[in-house]
């Protein structure tokens, strides 16, 4: 029988008195066992059998990148998550992950993206001529309403009527809480069957697919041709020849229009607040904008370097995917850990990326330490994940980032009475209460 060495424990029993507290707040307790242990702590629990929690980014390197293959996504997402969201890209595992990676790989491509820059640069325009000068108001609608918009028109050149595409996000964000909710108390998954929430999240998630399903369907009866994501996927071929089922196409759809938005929104909200907070940013950021030249979108996300080193640092310390997991799927060792076959190993990609070893003044928001990152220091940098398993969408997600920092900070200035910035991890990292006031400079 096999010795297996595991971190310091943390009692199961104390983590289930606490339960519901955790659930509300799990990142206070993260960095409080953390402090207390050390970077990685484990749990032995009678659902899930052992677990690691870590902030260790040789750890997180080795499960994410390179020893991958000894590792697929938990159940949390293979089975709960994609329950609601779909079996895709996000939450497949194993070979069918590789098969569709492969598949939509193409439509990622940095130069397939460059080619959206001017659709992605107007859908925020439109977006940004809706917004007015005023009192606070919270930023986080209208950046998921942005962003959505841009997912919308830049991935799948849609224009559905305003009330179809904000039902649908109506449906992801009430999924999103019900998920975390059946997630982090499954003792309760009985309670919520009996009354009734599993059955109506379901009727949910049939309306988002049947939305999903409309749009599919559109575009087929469309004799034109679109050179959009949503184009490609119809049209995608597998070596064998053949192609997405109905089925497949609305899992990696719904699956692209939720990692697609949110995460987006999240970002661009805590980045403003950033901005807002630290006056003397924004203006190197505005000084930034005012002296880009003339010239097409793409040329000019070049020249902002400094708005980069900003959106760069926002993800360090509020990344959407602050958390994720993998499960060995055979014994394995790492550090001075051997673990058994079954171990979930979680990554507080929120805690590696304050890590007081890692980062100077790792709580500050200090965007010059992004001017010349050296090697070593974006090792422990990990936002948009690491390995094969690395975000199709970065690339996507960045052009949008910088594109509409460009031309918000451009139309207002703005600023905030708030010092702090509030956040609830759900399945991503959304902001809570952003408040901002913004001023037009037109």
């Amino acid at each position: 029988m096999a010795d297996y060495t595991y971190p310091n424990k943390i009692s199961f029993f104390k983590l289930l008195l606490r339960s519901s507290s955790i659930a509300k707040d799990p990142i206070q307790y993260h960095r409080k066992w953390f402090d207390e242990v050390g970077d990685s702590f484990a749990i032995k629990s009678p659902l899930y059998g052992h677990i690691i929690l870590t902030r260790d980014s040789d750890i997180a390197r080795h499960i994410l990148q390179k020893h991958h293959k000894g590792y697929h996504k938990s159940m949390i997402q293979t089975k709960f998550l994609s329950k609601y969201v779909g079996y895709g890209l996000l939450t497949s595992s194993g070979d069918y992950w590789l098969r569709q990676r492969r598949l939509i790989q193409p439509a990622f491509h940095k130069k397939k993206i460059e080619n959206l820059v001017t659709i992605i640069d107007n859908a925020i325009e439109t977006e940004v001529r809706k917004m007015h000068s005023g009192q606070e108001i919270d930023v986080y609608p209208i950046m998921n309403e942005l962003a959505f918009q841009v997912v919308a028109k830049s991935l799948f050149n849609y224009s559905a009527d305003l009330h179809t595409l904000q039902r649908l996000q109506e449906i992801i964000a009430k999924l999103q809480i019900f998920i975390v909710k059946e997630i982090r108390q499954p003792l309760k998954k009985l309670w919520y069957a009996v009354n009734g929430e599993i059955r109506y999240h379901m009727k949910l998630v049939k309306e988002s697919r049947d939305i999903i399903e409309h749009i599919i369907e559109e575009r087929r009866k469309s004799n034109t041709e679109h050179d959009d994501l949503l184009d490609m996927l119809l049209h995608a071929q597998y070596e064998d020849g053949t192609f997405m089922t109905n089925n497949q196409l609305i899992d990696e759809i719904l699956i692209l229009f939720v990692a697609g938005h949110e995460t987006t929104a999240n970002a661009l909200s805590f980045t403003f607040s950033l901005l807002a907070q630290n006056q003397d940013c924004l203006e190197q950021v505005y000084q930034e904008i005012s002296s880009l030249s003339e010239g097409d979108p793409l040329t000019q996300l070049g020249e902002l370097q400094y708005t980069k080193q900003c959106i760069d640092e926002s993800l360090r310390l509020y990344p959407p995917a602050w958390i994720t997991d993998r499960v060995a799927i055979q014994d394995d060792t790492f550090g001075a850990y051997h673990v058994k076959k079954g171990t979930m190993v979680g990554v507080s990609i929120y805690e590696m990326h304050r890590n007081k070893d890692y980062w100077d003044r790792p709580d500050e928001f200090l965007p010059e330490r992004f001017k010349d990152p050296d090697k070593n220091l974006m090792q422990h940098y990990m936002p948009f994940g690491a390995g094969p398993r690395l975000c199709i969408g970065n690339n996507f997600a960045l052009y949008e980032m910088m594109l509409t920092v460009k031309q918000v900070i451009a139309t207002f200035n703005i600023s905030t009475t708030r010092t702090t910035n509030a956040s609830n991890p759900l399945i991503t990292l959304k902001p809570i209460n952003a408040t901002l006031s913004f001023k037009d400079r037109r």
